[in-house]
Order: C-alpha cells, then structure tokens, then sequence
C-alpha cells in the first residue's frame, strides 16, 4: 500500500513480512549498545537506527482498553461493537492473547506493554509490581534495579516523536521514567476529554508513536461489575471513542496509508474484581493489528508459527512457544516502524511476531 492509498477496510499485503527485519535486531543486540549502562532513573535514548526501507508504516498508534474482557466483544457482537471488529476484519487479530503471567492489574501489565518485559524484577522484568500513586520507587528504573528502556526511548532515539494519553494519575510514572523521550504527556480523566486530544493530536502534529489509554471499561467493572450490563455498555462507549481515533487517521489519505494502529488490553475481569492472575477471565485479553502490510482478517496465531494458541490456559515464560501477550507491543510497533526492539526486551523478540504471512 502506498503512502496515498486510503483504508484499513481493505486487504494489504504489500509489505515485506516482518521475519525479515529480525536479522537487524539481531545484530543490534550484540554490539555495544545492549551492554550499555544507564543510571536508574534517567533515559538513554537508543542509538539511532534507519528504518527499513520496504516499510510503509511511519506511524504506530497503540491503544490500550483497560480492563476490556475479549468475551464481551463477542456478546456485543458487531452491530454494538463496530469499530473494533471492523480492525479485526481489517487487519491480524486474536480474542486469545494473554496478560503477562505474574499480575493481571493495570500499571504492571502497561509497562510490560511498553518495555517488552515480563514484571518480576528478579528474573529481568521491569520491576513495577504496585497499581496506585505512589512516589517511592520513584522511577521503573529504580524498581528494576538497573536500566530499563522502552518503545519510546527507542523511537526518540531514532529521531522520531512520541506521545502519552492516559486517563489514570499513575501513568505519570513513566513521565518520570523517560522525561526525555516522551514529547507530550497528557492525563486526563475524563475518556471523552482525552480521546479529543488524542483526535487533535493526530490531526496537527506527525508523530512516530502515541501510546493512548482508556480507562471506561475498568472503571464501570469496578463499580457496577465486569461483564454486567452496565460495564458492556462502557464497552460499546470505548467502541466508540475507538472509532474517534481511527477516523480520525482514516480522514487523512496520507495517515491512512502509513499509520498501524495496535489494540490490546492490560487484563480482563469478572464480577467485582480482576486480581486474581489465576482466573481465565482475568489473563485472556484481545490483541488486534491493522495498517499497511498487515493481513485483512488474519488469525495472530494462524500467522506465527513460534507463537502457540495457549486454550485455556494461563502459560507461564517457559513454554518454548509463547501465546501473543500485551508485552508484545513495544517491540511489534518497533518491528512497524522498522526500528530495532527495545535493548533488554524479550516479549517479540527472538519470537517475532508477524502480523503477515510469509512471501
């Protein structure tokens, strides 16, 4: 697809599959910079690095729909749900991914989004175990015990802009984590509020990632329950503001040629709670891809052979085949824009995960 051609409602197959980029994370990954040393708490921009040139995505788009439970948008079908089957029909999807293994709340599951690493710090995970406000350890980088990058010192690194729309306080933590690598943060709220500035965002400024959060469906869990009707009701209203923001690219003929937009989620839920990491409801999570190069309709799973469908079950790192979780992210939106992964990431890196099928 060209930078001209206009739709994520058509079939695009044009790109070179992403298998092949591998090679050039791979040679990254053993030169100096994975062995670099970063103080806690402050950023080191990766080294800049040339994005591919068979690329046709300049612009990644990542949303994140906290707490949405994948059966809920079976339930509401695609007459409630418009939006979000429409990428699914767009693009590679799976109602079947997974939250990372060891917690099924918010601010852990979003930093493993974003740095591609599993939570326990002790086995080289990000270190962000807590889901609040709280100052101390002030930094992901303090609670890893040692340097953490992300997809948005990777991007910055390379010259490109980054932006952060969340709507929860505690997001500021990432702020303080990469001040440097985050040109705009904006937290507000109010999902409506913040889902217009991500739309005028998009619409004035280019930018190589935004990273956008919204909280509706988990809020509504937490009060009224998940999956009642109130909570599939936020769903319909996320569907919604979903739509704001692919419209918002769709608009543009040049946006719509070179943007992939990534939606996922930082867990499920049922009834009153989503804690316990052991509940199918809480650890199964949608996962959805669509833009330039991606396959229309695609299974995630039928896609990537070194990925494997998990059926019920909750999987834990060891499994020589991973099944498509949230952590994926960071590294499949690098892997779009051509970019090498995040230095010390595991989630999508050795698997790589496509989002086409092999020429």
């Amino acid at each position: 697809m060209t930078g001209t051609e206009a739709g994520y409602r058509r079939a695009v197959q044009t790109r070179s599959p992403l298998a092949a980029l591998l090679a050039s994370v791979l040679v990254t990954f053993t030169g100096a910079q994975a062995l670099a040393v970063v103080p806690a708490g402050h950023d080191r921009p990766a080294a800049p690095a040339a994005r591919a040139a068979e690329s046709d995505v300049t612009s990644v788009v990542a949303i994140s729909l906290d707490g949405l439970n994948p059966t809920a948008l079976t339930r509401l079908g695609r007459a409630r749900t418009p939006y979000l089957h429409d990428l699914m029909d767009a693009g590679a999807s799976t109602l079947n991914a997974r939250t990372e293994h060891e917690l099924t709340i918010t601010l852990p599951n979003h930093t493993g989004m974003v740095t591609g690493r599993r939570i326990q710090a002790s086995t080289g995970g990000h270190g962000v175990t807590w889901n609040d406000d709280r100052r101390r350890p002030a930094t992901v980088q303090a609670a890893a015990g040692g340097p953490v990058e992300s997809v948005f010192t990777s991007v910055h690194g390379s010259g490109g802009s980054t932006a952060l729309f969340a709507s929860k306080t505690k997001f500021s933590l990432w702020k303080r984590s990469w001040p440097a690598s985050i040109d705009l943060t904006r937290i507000r709220l109010d999902n409506t509020v913040l889902t217009r500035a991500v739309v005028r965002d998009i619409r004035r400024e280019d930018r190589e990632l935004r990273f956008v959060h919204l909280s509706l469906p988990d809020n509504v869990g937490h009060e009224r329950g998940f999956m009642s009707r109130a909570y599939l009701r936020a769903v319909e209203q996320v569907d919604g503001l979903v739509g704001q923001i692919v419209d918002s690219v769709e608009s543009d003929p040049t946006r719509a040629g070179s943007t992939a937009i990534i939606v996922t989620s930082d867990h499920g839920g049922r009834g009153a709670s989503h804690s316990d990491a052991r509940s199918i409801e809480n650890y199964r999570i949608a996962f959805m891809v669509a833009g330039p190069g991606v396959d229309a309709g695609a299974d995630l799973y039928d896609l990537n052979d070194d990925y494997k469908d998990p059926g019920n079950r909750r999987t834990t790192y060891d499994q020589r085949r991973q099944p498509v979780r949230n952590g994926d992210v960071a590294n499949l939106a690098l892997d779009l824009l051509g970019l090498p992964a995040v230095p010390g990431s595991e989630h999508n890196f050795l698997q790589d995960l496509d989002v086409s099928a092999t020429e």
